[in-house]
């Protein structure tokens, strides 16, 4: 009888495990763009093939894009936190104060490069904000590109000429950094403002590069005023890949290693990276239709970032109301920046 007891558990555990083996996943990934953008077509769409090459194919990706499971781009953090997606990929800034720890990276003059930004940024996270995310699995924190001002009517070639100007503003700190230099800040998640853009409602907005084509804003618009490759940027936006903590746990170990396999501190990198090298073809597009560039000299960025400093020292106040090492942490974000610099 106890002989066949335990061949009956060993037959049991074994028909489990050739069931987990066998197990089959569809993740519902989640997403603002359009599907020819460059987040899904550089970041997205190639990490949910490799995790599908990866897992024999056991493990697929079921992409939404366009926000076409419903909601807006501010809500899409909480449906990978409520399981509605399995997986998102969006702007924390996108719900203002929600996560302040990570806008170190948001503030002005602060980051070059997309890359950079991108190892930087994840080495802070895992630092400083993991229980600030901890309601879900990140498998990205990545930067995007030097974030510009581009405008519809009038040339912006010293701070005097911003004001009056409504322009928008992506994140809560560019909002602020908006109205330290004159400017009246009108804030937008991206897929509002071609519209925004086209019917007057502001006369200008911040943005990457990568994000001018999909939408075709470099039609929209006459002028492009940039800042100097040595100098760090206006600005930038941080993203987060973010997955379903529930679903994530209820995967096998295998398939689990695979998610764990691709995510992270590499992943980031990638991300940032593919940033980078969409900037030169999207601003050749502009180009191509004649408008005008303007790069800031170093003196009037000079003038902009005396006028923007504070913003700094409001990020420590943050920080230390929340019983956090304010001065510590903008410094190490600093310093991450230099380490990984290769503007330099």
């Amino acid at each position: 009888m106890k002989s066949r007891l335990k061949l009956g558990l060993l037959a049991a555990l074994a028909t489990t495990a050739v069931a987990a083996a066998a197990q089959e996943v569809t993740l519902k990934v989640h997403h603002m763009w359009v599907p020819t953008a460059n987040a899904p077509t550089k970041i997205i769409n190639p990490w949910c093939e490799k995790i599908a090459a990866e897992s024999n194919n056991r493990m697929k990706c079921q992409i939404y894009p366009s926000l076409s499971l419903g909601g807006t781009p501010a809500q899409l953090f909480d449906q990978a936190k409520d399981g509605v997606a399995d997986i998102v990929y969006t702007l924390p800034g996108y719900t203002p104060g929600r996560f302040p720890i990570i806008e170190a990276f948001e503030l002005p003059f602060m980051t070059n490069k997309g890359e950079d930004a991108s190892k930087a940024a994840w080495d802070f996270y895992a630092k400083y904000g993991q229980k600030e995310f901890g309601m879900v699995k990140p498998l990205l924190i990545n930067v995007h590109e030097e974030g510009y001002l581009h405008t519809r009517n009038k040339p912006v070639q010293k701070m005097e000429d911003l004001r009056g100007m409504k322009l928008r503003a992506p994140t809560r700190f560019t909002t602020k950094m908006l109205t330290k230099l004159g400017a009246t800040p009108v804030g937008m998640p991206l897929p509002t403002l071609p519209e925004a853009v086209g019917k007057g409602v502001v006369d200008g907005f911040l943005l990457a590069w990568e994000a001018m084509p999909p939408l075709k804003l470099h039609e929209m618009v006459k002028y492009h005023i940039e800042t100097p490759q040595d100098r760090p940027a206006l600005y930038a936006n941080v993203f987060i890949m973010a997955m379903n903590k529930a679903k994530y746990d209820s995967l096998p170990p295998d398939l689990k290693a695979v998610i764990d396999r691709n995510s992270g501190a590499g992943l980031s990198a990638m991300a940032g990276r593919a940033w980078d090298e969409a900037k030169p073809p999207a601003r050749k597009l502009a180009e191509a239709r004649g408008n005008q560039f303007h790069t800031l000299p170093t003196a009037e960025v000079d003038r902009w970032t005396k006028a923007t400093a504070d913003l700094q020292d409001e990020y420590v106040d943050n920080m230390n109301k929340l019983g956090l090492p304010g001065k510590q942490m903008l410094q190490d974000a600093r310093d991450l920046l230099a380490k990984y610099n290769t503007t330099k």
